[in-house]
């Protein structure tokens, strides 16, 4: 019998035996991370996560990132979404990049090590920006369960809370971008976008997984000011 070589029977091996080290779901994310050109194309061209590709496919459709803006990345690691922010933004912007994981440093990015929950946390972030902000965007997840309602309800709970802290530092006509899962409460929180701000879409990049129930939220427009309670 032939033996084949070439990489493709050294990658086989190399599954193989990672499978052995990993819980099925953890290689079923390996499995797909290496078949994903949204990868190999975020290392091709120097970004540092594939989620780059989502902000830069809502941005190429809205245009929502402009020069001098100051902008917010909540629970920025590794950076991907404030890479694209600093180069849309340019020198005349500020890009401030929050979390609770140490973020490697990037050019046009100033990165700080909080919880954005913290209370100190949208004093310190618009002392950083110099004002308040143009736009808060949040591409956070919470770690999964596994259990589909489970996860449903912590990704809703981490939109929830963005939307609390982007109350607190949003400049009126504010833009707030966020990740969420369709699966049945994103009603209430859609209705709560829609008192403060003008206009509430969902977005389904192309970059996002089409077998995944993963959105974006986007709210342009906001009406209040930073600062101002939150809407009841």
């Amino acid at each position: 019998m032939t033996t084949k070589t070439g990489s493709g029977t050294r990658n086989l091996k190399q599954r193989v035996k990672t499978a052995n080290k990993r819980s099925l779901s953890s290689q079923k994310w390996l499995e797909r991370q290496l078949n994903d050109p949204y990868v190999a194309r975020a290392k091709r061209e120097g970004y540092r996560s594939r989620a780059a590709f989502k902000l830069l496919e809502i941005d190429e459709k809205y245009h929502v990132l402009k020069s001098g803006q100051r902008v917010v990345d909540l629970g920025a690691a590794p950076g991907g979404w404030a890479q694209i922010a600093a180069k849309k933004v340019g020198a005349k912007g500020k890009v401030v990049g929050i979390d609770l994981l140490p973020i490697d440093p990037l050019p046009g990015v100033e990165f700080i090590q909080l919880d954005f929950l913290d209370e100190s946390a949208p004093g310190k972030l618009i002392e950083m920006l110099g004002g308040p902000a143009d736009i808060v965007m949040s591409d956070m997840a919470a770690n999964t369960t596994g259990h589909k309602k489970t996860d449903h309800l912590r990704i809703m709970g981490l939109a929830e809370a963005a939307i609390y802290f982007a109350r607190e530092i949003l400049a009126p006509g504010g833009v707030f971008i966020a990740k969420v899962f369709q699966g049945g409460t994103e009603g209430q929180l859609l209705a709560d976008l829609k008192r403060d701000f003008a206009v509430v879409r969902h977005v389904k990049p192309a970059a996002s997984r089409a077998d995944s129930a993963e959105l974006y939220v986007m709210a342009t427009g906001f009406r209040g000011a930073a600062g101002e309670t939150p809407s009841s």
